[in-house]
């Protein structure tokens, strides 16, 4: 990523800048498009002036999704939270448009939640599933931009290798620190979601998930 100070060695800057304002308002011109066309039945992201069709997925990543969507939503509203969205969340970052697999704002914000909300701001939390697909961008400009506007914590989660990547947000630096990656027999804790703890396999088979969704509720 270059610096200030590397920018600020560049002779031409001035025309560079010139060059990038105009690109960024047409880009905002796409954009504005985009919200006008985008529907409730149609999953798509904005990401760099571009708007991303999401494809079909595998069975077991729509299963790792809706595990851990189960899993947090029921833990978030027992213990009165915030909100927990999965797929058709649009969140709208300062550039970009996405929708996670699985996102997670605390109560402050999820308090200033409407019910014909369609665009919504940058989560606590975000999981996303990789795919063959999506693993680039996961890895790539989604690591970069979520680290950028604030998201405090990013799991990438491994549904064919059955493992967890957690990274939390480093002060210092405003980008990921990982965390750890767990697997097999580990518990996944979470940092932003105060106290949710769960056994990783839960998030890939079913009953395992069953057997924590029932701890959860029962505590």
């Amino acid at each position: 990523m270059v610096n200030l100070e590397q920018l600020m060695e560049i002779p031409n800057l001035p025309q560079l800048i010139e060059q990038a304002q105009r690109a960024l308002r047409e880009e905002s011109r796409k954009r504005n498009e985009f919200y006008a066309w985008l529907k409730e039945d149609v999953k798509a992201e904005f990401i760099n002036g571009h708007v991303v069709m999401q494809s079909p997925v595998k069975e077991r990543h729509w299963t790792a999704v809706g595990n851990i969507h189960s899993l947090l939503r029921a833990y978030v509203i027992k213990n009165k939270l915030g909100r927990v969205a999965s797929e058709k969340a649009l969140i709208t970052l300062k550039r970009n448009d996405y929708e996670p697999d699985v996102c997670f704002w605390k109560q402050e914000k999820a308090a200033q939640f409407t019910a014909e909300q369609m665009k919504f701001p940058a989560p606590d939390l975000v999981v996303e599933v990789l795919s063959k697909g999506t693993a680039r961008t996961d890895r790539g400009i989604k690591f970069t931009d979520y680290a950028a506007n604030g998201i405090a914590e990013y799991w990438i989660v491994n549904p064919g290798k059955r493992f967890v990547e957690q990274y939390t947000l480093d002060a210092q630096t405003g980008e990921y620190a990982l965390v750890g990656t767990v697997i097999g027999s580990d518990e996944l804790t979470a940092q932003q979601v105060a106290g949710f703890r769960v056994p990783v396999l839960s998030l890939f088979d079913e009953a395992a998930n069953m057997q924590a969704l029932s701890t959860i509720l029962s505590n």
